[in-house]
């Protein structure tokens, strides 16, 4: 277990050991009052005293237990469990990283269980220690808190990772520099992006409908103010998705133009080099009937015709600019 505690308006009371009672004690100190429990990564005896405490439902055990879950939002009898992909992106190696967390809500009880290093819990429960108005809300709070925090970690990913893309868009465009391989690398993280955040957007829109989540009317902005910024954050990827191809199509341009401009140079030179070739080759067959080869004058007239088709194919391929 990494976190229990029970918080209320006034106060947040930590819980040691075990947790039997602390369901009780929550509901004794007022309506509000609910229990937050938190595990990383637990076994299955680990999470099994939560289960019988908390009379959670087989499956929703078994995605907990289960990582790499699709973010989607379920009911089981009284209990609502959502899941969601936390991430966190490194510029240094532009890579994004993704986490697991699974929110069990009860009407007196939080249950979470985080998979992978990703934590957005921590800000979140500091959050609540310091504002006794947001503990007021009740356990749904715990829930508005994760998703908020989340969500703009996400937009927050996404002005990144388009920073990403702009640099090497203009590596493209202006230096040459970059190379199929970080382009796809980048859409393999918009990728990843899609697939938490997409996924998320009928979740939040459920949850601030209020029609799985008892919210009550103060607490319903909160949620449709999360359900926006996921909207936002869609919006942001999908112009990613829409720009990497373009980036891609436009290197492939690029070198398909560089690779046009070699062959020229390739087939200018070549044809530079097969000028004097054949004069040396016809001169070479030595027919007594070419004058020039008993002249004294000969081998040094078969040199400069040499250079001048040198030099006259020369400038001819940099007028045309093949050169």
């Amino acid at each position: 277990m990494t976190e229990c505690a029970i918080y209320s308006a006034e106060r947040r009371d930590p819980v040691e050991g075990d947790i039997s009672d602390s369901l009780d004690a929550a509901l004794l100190q007022d309506d509000n009052a609910f229990c937050w429990i938190d595990l990383h990564e637990p076994t299955g005896a680990e999470f099994e005293l939560a289960t019988r405490e908390l009379d959670l439902h087989p499956l929703a055990v078994e995605d907990a237990l289960t990582p790499h879950q699709r973010p989607k939002l379920e009911r089981y009898g009284k209990v609502v469990l959502v899941v969601l992909k936390a991430l966190t992106y490194d510029p240094e190696v532009r890579d994004v990283t993704s986490g697991e967390v699974l929110v069990f809500l009860g009407r007196s009880f939080v249950v979470t269980v985080r998979h992978g290093e990703v934590d957005p819990l921590t800000p979140v429960r500091r959050k609540f220690e310091a504002d006794p108005e947001m503990r007021a809300f009740g356990a749904s709070v715990v829930l508005y808190g994760i998703l908020d925090a989340v969500v703009d970690e996400y937009i927050e990913i996404a002005d990144q990772v388009q920073s990403a893309i702009t640099e090497l868009e203009e590596q493209v465009f202006l230096s040459g520099g970059a190379s199929p391989g970080e382009i796809y690398a980048l859409k393999r993280e918009v990728l990843e992006m899609h697939n938490a955040a997409e996924p998320l957007i009928p979740v939040v829109r459920a949850v601030a409908a209020g029609d799985i989540v008892r919210l009550s009317a103060e607490s319903a902005p909160f949620f449709r103010d999360v359900q926006d910024h996921a909207i936002q954050v869609s919006g942001k990827i999908a112009a990613m998705n829409e720009l990497l191809p373009q980036v891609m199509s436009a290197y492939l341009a690029q070198v398909g133009v560089q690779q046009a401009e070699d062959s020229r140079k390739i087939a200018a030179w070549a044809a530079i080099i097969m000028g004097p070739t054949l004069i040396a080759g016809i001169y070479g067959m030595n027919f007594e009937i070419m004058p020039e080869l008993q002249a004294y004058w000969g081998y040094p007239t078969a040199l400069a015709m040499m250079a001048l088709v040198c030099v006259a194919l020369f400038v001819v391929f940099k007028r045309t600019k093949w050169l």
